[in-house]
């Protein structure tokens, strides 16, 4: 059994991860710069939120994303998954990186981060205690 709907997101948010982790480097490369922490910087410590954010929330909704592939979740449920949390998390992502505020981006971002990883994460506990859907 394969998995080929949850790499495509994995990989894109790969992608995502790989710019918010520059956009910290960047915001401690030259004199004067922090080399651990914000350095009082407040927009350093949007950037380095935006990137521990990510970590936070996106590994555990693709390992739930791959344990429904796995299961034979249909592929649309996989992509509405999929692709809600990709556009979750570059709005939330480019908030917190790119700009000093943007509400609209930050709310809908969080809100949709976490609408993934409560529907993921009933749909495994339905297939966990069901079990396997047919």
């Amino acid at each position: 059994m394969s998995l080929t709907v949850t790499p495509l997101y994995a990989g894109a948010l790969a992608i995502w991860f790989f710019v918010l982790s520059v956009r910290v480097v960047l915001g401690r490369s030259g004199p004067g710069k922090p080399s651990l922490g914000d350095g009082g910087d407040p927009m350093m410590l949007r950037r380095i939120r935006g990137h521990a954010n990510f970590a936070e929330y996106v590994p555990l909704i693709l390992l739930l994303m791959g344990l429904l592939e796995l299961g034979k979740e249909p592929a649309w449920v996989l992509h509405a998954l999929g692709g809600a949390l990709l556009v979750a998390r570059l709005l939330h992502g480019y908030t917190f990186a790119f700009t000093e505020q943007f509400v609209l981006g930050r709310s809908v971002g969080a809100g949709l981060t976490f609408l993934c990883l409560l529907i993921a994460g009933v749909l495994c506990l339905w297939m966990g205690l069901h079990g396997l859907p047919a």
